[in-house]
């Protein structure tokens, strides 16, 4: 951790147009250490309205241990820096294949093709390339640089009751450096809402719930061998992760993403009731299925198993909510 030496230390602030501004330190030893932890991250979205209360930044965490089908945010899935490819900029000089120290990148029918499993990330690619056609995803932050991001918007955020959301990817993958985060953000007594699948280890996920007010808790399906073909992992540790946090008194509030022919029959409504009301969860949003985030897995050259699939909008789950409301569950879109 480097030093900074300081003329001025009091109340823990400093203090610009007679408001509190971040300063990203601690006291110790009459030294300010700053923070330098990082978090590989991917997105910092400002004036978010859909993750929490209020007027929000979300931070999005970068590498995800779920598979699932539709996932909007390919970007998110791999734990480290990628490289994404458009082919409606490239010119075909293959100046990037040639200049690729890892030899990650190859031709084959007029596509780049990118090995993830190769790409290091050096972006040799991008100095090459006389069209831009390379954009990197994922980026390390330190705590410090993080923090001071979310912080230009403290005001919107006190207007409005909102905060910082962390979300993904799955946070908890960096679960040690994003409690950093949200620690920070607590002395500022900013609004802190985690996004997550909870497919974690039970004790990382109740340590770190010592330092969320808002679990935004993903379930993808009620049953464990469904679960499993839609994302690669079951629902066992999520589930008694859930129960973990309604135990500690958490506000909570499930997500549920209806995809067609995966979780959207009326059935799978009553399956999803039964779960959440034995586990003690009023409060659902459903996300209909969409196709936003189509493009990016020709970009990433991933393969998109929902391509041909009609997106859902809400009037068309009208009787999919009912079912949720009549097993008194408090459920919105």
């Amino acid at each position: 951790m480097s030093e900074i030496k300081t003329l001025l230390i009091r109340n823990y602030f400093i203090y610009k147009n007679n408001r509190p501004s971040y300063h990203c330190c601690i006291i110790l030893k009459g030294v300010w250490h700053m923070n330098q932890k990082k978090a590989l991250i991917f997105n910092i979205q400002k004036f978010s309205i859909h993750d929490g209360p209020g007027i929000r930044t979300t931070v999005f965490f970068k590498g995800c241990p779920l598979r699932c089908h539709w996932c909007s945010n390919p970007e998110s899935q791999i734990g480290k820096i990628q490289v994404a490819w458009d082919s409606s900029k490239c010119i075909s000089c293959q100046k990037c294949v040639k200049g690729c120290p890892e030899g990650a990148l190859s031709e084959a029918k007029g596509r780049i093709v990118i090995d993830g499993e190769r790409c290091k990330g050096w972006q040799e690619c991008l100095k090459g390339c006389p069209t831009d056609s390379f954009q990197i995803e994922g980026e390390y932050k330190t705590v410090d640089k993080i923090v001071s991001e979310v912080l230009k918007d403290i005001a919107f955020y006190e207007e409005s009751g909102g905060g910082v959301t962390l979300t993904g990817g799955e946070v908890l993958q960096q679960a040690d450096v994003a409690i950093e985060i949200l620690k920070e953000l607590k002395k500022h007594n900013i609004h802190r809402a985690v996004e997550t699948t909870g497919y974690a280890a039970t004790k990382v996920f109740e340590k770190f719930l010592e330092h969320i007010d808002l679990l935004l808790f993903d379930l993808k399906h009620y049953d464990p061998v469904k679960h499993k073909e839609g994302t690669g992992v079951d629902n066992m540790i999520i589930l008694e992760n859930m129960k973990a946090a309604v135990k500690k008194g958490k506000k909570i509030v499930a997500r549920i993403p209806v995809i067609p022919n995966f979780n959207d029959s009326l059935q799978d409504a009553e399956g999803f009731s039964k779960c959440l009301n034995e586990i003690g969860i009023k409060n659902v949003d459903l996300l209909p299925f969409h196709q936003f985030g189509q493009k990016k897995y020709d970009l990433l050259c991933m393969e998109y198993k929902m391509k041909d699939v009609k997106q859902l909008h809400p009037e068309d789950l009208m009787d999919y909510q009912e079912v949720f409301i009549r097993n008194g569950l408090n459920c919105k879109f």
